[in-house]
């Protein structure tokens, strides 16, 4: 075997096992450390009733970020506005617990865990869910599913762009033309097939297009200014990274630091955002992932068209003829 072959073999033998244990931390590792932190949660009532239960949510330490409201109506609006995943409101009656459960099944049932066990004994909480879950999927299974496929058509979409070298134009209106149809397969049937999805069909359209064409671009973008190596670091934040961080399945506040915030920078997290604001709360809260989404797209494409001039330019440089030496002057005598 040659050396050149030995290196090579050898590459392999450790690459693989490097990829697989960080594929298992970036997804392991955020599944097995979910908890509440700085969990945004509201607390509506008299001032006098609901010191106490602040302070003991305050002693949670770093668990929850307690937002203060004078009604309940106005704890039912910053609900559905995306401010607080669920509020606690004081009545003479005893406590009653609010929640969402289309932000996140997982939060809504915390909540009405963590509220019910620090109730005073004897006390019944009330629960009362004020953006429910989608009757066909109740427990946001469905929802929580739909991410990946995503991420693999945007990852797809940028690879083959690259493998086909298309250029300009081309690519770039490949890309659009990609990302366009599978938004629209996507809300076909996770909306009109599966019931997963309940808002504005083609506004949860134009956000899974959007998280797609983030995604491919981005890996097109870094494959024409660095070449191969592009895409395997567009593959590595996008799929090693972004699809585990994205908080999709749970909540970004139930990932450990830096994964929740991290994810939410990056086009699945913020795909995965964007998709639940328009699809359960008419586009509240939706528009720092769409700003996200958009700069994704607008770099990868950016880079791709940067890259093919630079590709151009040197192509043309190799291509020009080189300078005829002038003549030596014949010698005199």
């Amino acid at each position: 075997m040659s050396a050149t072959a030995t290196r090579k073999t050898l590459a392999v033998m450790v690459l693989i096992p490097v990829v697989a244990a960080l594929a298992l931390w970036a997804f392991a590792w955020p599944a097995a450390r979910i908890a509440p932190r700085d969990l945004p949660i509201g607390v509506a009532g008299p001032a006098t009733a609901t010191a106490p239960l602040e302070q003991r949510l305050a002693d949670h330490d770093g668990a929850f970020e307690v937002h203060r409201y004078d009604s309940e109506a106005a704890a039912r609006t910053a609900i559905e506005d995306r401010v607080v995943y669920g509020a606690v409101v004081i009545t003479p009656q005893g406590p009653r617990l609010l929640t969402a459960s289309a932000a996140s099944p997982v939060v809504a049932g915390l909540l009405r865990e963590a509220v019910t066990a620090q109730a005073p004994a004897g006390a019944q909480v009330t629960v009362t869910d004020v953006v429910p879950a989608p009757a066909g999927d109740p427990r946001g299974s469905a929802f929580g599913a739909s991410l990946f496929p995503l991420v693999l058509a945007g990852a797809a979409s940028g690879i083959v762009v690259t493998v086909l070298q298309l250029r300009r134009g081309r690519a770039a209106l490949a890309l659009i033309g990609a990302a366009t149809l599978a938004g629209i397969v996507g809300v076909s049937l996770g909306h009109s097939w599966l019931g997963a999805l309940t808002g504005d069909w083609w506004a949860e359209a134009g956000v899974l297009g959007l998280t797609v064409l983030a995604i491919g671009a981005t890996i097109a973008g870094l494959a024409a200014l660095v070449g191969k190596p592009g895409i395997g670091v567009g593959a590595l934040l996008m799929v090693l990274l972004g699809n585990p961080f994205s908080g999709v399945a749970s909540a970004p506040e139930l990932l450990p630091a830096p994964a929740g915030a991290l994810g939410q920078w990056l086009p699945p997290g913020a795909g995965g955002t964007a998709l639940r604001s328009v699809a359960f709360f008419g586009g509240a809260g939706a528009g720092s992932a769409l700003l996200v989404l958009g700069i994704w797209a607008a770099a990868g494409l950016t880079a791709l068209l940067l890259g093919e001039r630079r590709d151009r330019t040197a192509g043309a440089a190799a291509a020009a003829p080189a300078p005829v030496p002038a003549p030596s002057p014949a010698p005199v005598g």
